[in-house]
């Protein structure tokens, strides 16, 4: 035991690994009130990790210039190669479910505002390295939906420069964006160039982002410490040593009580795997079990559901006012995501908490959680009149919630007295 403690301190000497411990786990002293929807953030690295190390697993097998077949492979003759298949293909969709329903809880708590502004910013950071992450690694299996999908997305960046800036020289914008576009594919049409490059990208270098980015993110968390479901400062209370009177230690108290949220979420996540791993074309689309075919599109290209509400945002988007209808959509796909980095200076509620929040708060967040399922669901189908005209709807609600509600709704309605300590708790 000697020898041990004397290796630990030796090692602690030159790499502060015990302070590092104490101060992001034992003595972390996070709210003691936690309640449900904090178990969000612990499975986001669950499925982190699960992606990770699958991921590392596929490409061992796959290759880019034969993208269908290395699934096929993957699938039919590697030892347990499906079950890693479909536990990396259900874990994109488990990541940006637990994401939403984390940033969800954000809203629901302010989690966003002061002094955590920091932590929201690297957290949209994650968001946006995810969709791009979920976005390249749609591309890499080469199915036909792969292919088309890829196809629509990538024809966005040729409208940029002649859409998007209406004064500039009509011959220059087509070169610029024909330019742009051929970078982005890698060739001059989609190919096993494009495959090459998106898997260097979603193997290497996005995955380095994110783990980089998640690792400020819980750095700036635990720098100004975890909001909590009454948004009290637990800092502001403390005892003769200094230590929060509201706070318990993270570890051992909450490694302990997210083992079982940790537990249910893998069940969960095993059931779909094992009986439902295609969604019914949710997660895995039908299109995608057959090859690329560019003489072959499918009767309706839709992204996966993750990106269903920023692609109803697109096609919803038909006016025609100083540039085309095409960019004014760009504009609204991009705005609505742009617009999540400016919540915690958009959000002038005097209260963080949802609890204490008048009537006018909780209505318009619960209508805005249902506005984003409706224009995810719209995403996915087929842009009738109809569907149309709900999608325009909900964009402008969009909009309205993050410009006008949230820095005016307050003044509508009467908030309840926030109190000085936490509520409830162990």
């Amino acid at each position: 035991m000697r020898v041990v403690n004397g290796l630990i301190d030796w090692v602690d000497a030159r790499l502060p690994v015990v302070n590092t411990y104490k101060k992001h786990m034992s003595e972390y002293y996070a709210p003691k009130n936690f309640n449900f929807w904090y178990y969000f953030g612990v499975l986001s690295m669950v499925v982190l990790v699960n992606q990770l190390l699958t991921g590392i697993w596929l490409t061992m097998f796959f290759s880019p210039s034969q993208g269908f077949e290395s699934v096929e492979y993957i699938m039919r003759d590697v030892q347990w190669g499906w079950l890693i298949r479909y536990m990396h293909a259900v874990g994109a969709s488990a990541f940006f479910a637990v994401v939403y329903i984390h940033m969800f809880r954000g809203l629901l708590y302010g989690s966003y505002k002061p002094p955590r502004e920091l932590v929201w910013i690297f957290g949209m950071l994650i968001y946006v390295a995810l969709m791009a992450e979920g976005f390249l690694g749609y591309v890499l299996p080469w199915g036909n939906m792969s292919y088309w999908g890829a196809q629509v997305i990538i024809s966005l960046a040729g409208a940029i420069p002649f859409d998007v800036i209406p004064f500039i020289d009509a011959n220059d914008a087509k070169e610029i964006g024909e330019a742009l576009t051929t970078w982005v594919r890698g060739d001059y049409l989609l190919s096993t160039a494009t495959v090459n490059k998106f898997f260097a990208l979603h193997v290497v270098a996005i995955p380095l982002v994110l783990v980089a980015l998640v690792f400020l993110h819980i750095l700036a968390l635990h720098e100004v410490g975890s909001n909590n479901p009454d948004g009290v400062e637990i800092k502001k209370h403390k005892d003769e040593n200094g230590i929060p009177k509201d706070g318990i230690p993270f570890h051992p108290y909450y490694t302990v009580k997210d083992l079982p949220g940790v537990i249910i979420f893998m069940m969960v996540f095993a059931v779909v795997i094992f009986y439902f791993p295609t969604g019914g074309g949710y997660l895995i689309e039908k299109p995608n079990f057959a090859p690329a075919d560019p003489l072959k599109t499918p009767d309706h290209i839709a992204p996966v559901w993750y990106y269903g509400p920023y692609y109803a945002m697109l096609r919803a988007t038909t006016i025609d006012w100083f540039i085309s209808s095409k960019a004014w959509g760009l504009i609204a796909m991009g705005g609505a995501i742009a617009i999540l980095f400016l919540l915690p200076w958009l959000d002038r509620h005097p209260v963080k908490s949802i609890r204490y929040k008048g009537l006018v708060s909780k209505i318009t967040l619960a209508l805005f959680v249902v506005d984003f399922l409706i224009l995810g669901y719209l995403g996915t189908q087929p842009a009738t009149g109809l569907a149309k005209t709900v999608a325009q709807i909900g964009t402008v609600y969009y909009f309205l919630f993050f410009i006008v509600i949230l820095p005016f709704g307050h003044r509508f309605e009467k908030s309840k007295p926030v109190p000085e300590r936490v509520t409830g708790g162990h």
